[in-house]
């Protein structure tokens, strides 16, 4: 795609304008409810299908088929971000009608940090085709270790914090609770961070530890910084409604893990495959409407195959518990009534 300034600038303008509208909405710290969040959640999702049928229309659909491309493997790879957000969330105790302010300045900090690497990724690819050997190799050893963490069913892992923010909490010292939605308060004299600033912090650069694997990922798919950001920016800034909406639900997706796996090799192999082609090397490509149904598929699959396993699991959890209680309940009706 040749993409002009002015578009960049209105693009920019028009996320900014639509975060300003969610954080005006949500400005006054209260518990989201189910329903709040669904309405979000779906808002976001059909601007982005909103965004894409306009690239369909005014650019054709190889672009639009990679946006949709990116955008899905980024909301997918963004569930898994879920799960740390909840052990961040625990670790600092953060009051459940400030989680969603958190969330949406924590998401927008991790926003710039990615749109960095973006632009650093964009600049590199660019300049030296034989990086995708690189990213595709990543992909290929990130997807393996998913599958053997996934396979060692560790117990639930506890969140540490990076060196970076240890050392802001160092230089600048921490509240001891939270005062409302302030991010600095003085203290003894002294100006220092709140918790709130600190949670903040976690989830914006423990974030970048998950663009890691996201950014080569999408590359993977599209070679073109306007797609890659604007695919980034849909999947992040739903991801505050997303983690109300199926809070709960996290714990059900228990095959998630080896389905990000198989994208993440997937995309990986189709890294290789084009650096190949890129060095003259004549081998089939995967195309994006294959590289879209490949990633659906395994999104359906990894879902549907997730709840039967925690349906089923859940139901021999009941019966144990049943088969445990029984010796009692024998005993309880076996004596005389008074």
């Amino acid at each position: 795609m040749e993409v002009s300034t002015t578009l960049w600038v209105l693009t920019i303008v028009g996320l900014a304008a639509l975060i300003a509208v969610d954080f005006f909405i949500g400005r006054k710290p209260h518990d989201v409810s189910i329903k709040e969040a669904g309405i979000w959640t779906v808002v976001w999702i059909v601007l982005a299908a909103l965004f894409g049928l306009g690239l369909l229309v005014f650019s054709g659909g190889q672009p639009a088929g990679e946006f949709f491309a990116g955008f899905i493997t980024e909301k997918s790879l963004s569930v898994d971000n879920l799960f740390v957000f909840v052990l961040i969330m625990a670790k600092f105790s953060v009051p459940s009608q400030y989680q969603q302010r958190v969330l949406l300045i924590g998401v927008l900090i991790a926003l710039v940090l990615r749109a960095i690497f973006i632009a650093a990724g964009a600049a590199i690819l660019s300049s030296f085709a034989w990086v995708f050997y690189i990213f595709g190799a990543f992909l290929i050893y990130t997807a393996w270790k998913l599958i053997q963490e996934a396979r060692a069913d560790e117990s639930e892992e506890e969140w540490e914090e990076n060196k970076l923010l240890k050392a802001a909490e160092r230089r600048f010292g921490v509240a001891d609770r939270y005062h409302g939605t302030k991010l600095w308060i003085e203290q003894n004299g002294k100006r220092v961070m709140t918790p709130m600033l600190v949670v903040m912090l976690a989830i914006g650069t423990t974030d970048v530890l998950f663009a890691l694997d996201s950014i080569p990922a999408i590359f993977g798919l599209t070679q073109d910084p306007y797609i890659v950001f604007t695919a980034n920016a849909f999947a992040l800034m739903g991801l505050r409604q997303l983690y109300f909406l199926i809070g709960g639900l996290l714990k059900k997706l228990v095959h998630l893990s080896y389905g990000l796996s198989v994208i993440l090799g997937f995309i990986g192999v189709k890294l290789v495959l084009h650096a190949l082609h890129e060095s003259g090397v004549h081998v089939p490509e995967i195309s994006i409407p294959v590289s879209l149904g490949v990633i659906c598929a395994v999104l359906i699959v990894t879902t549907i195959t997730s709840l039967m396993a925690s349906k089923k699991q859940a139901a021999a959890e009941a019966a144990q518990k049943e088969t445990e209680g029984t010796p009692q309940d024998s005993v309880e009706a076996g004596r005389p009534q008074a």
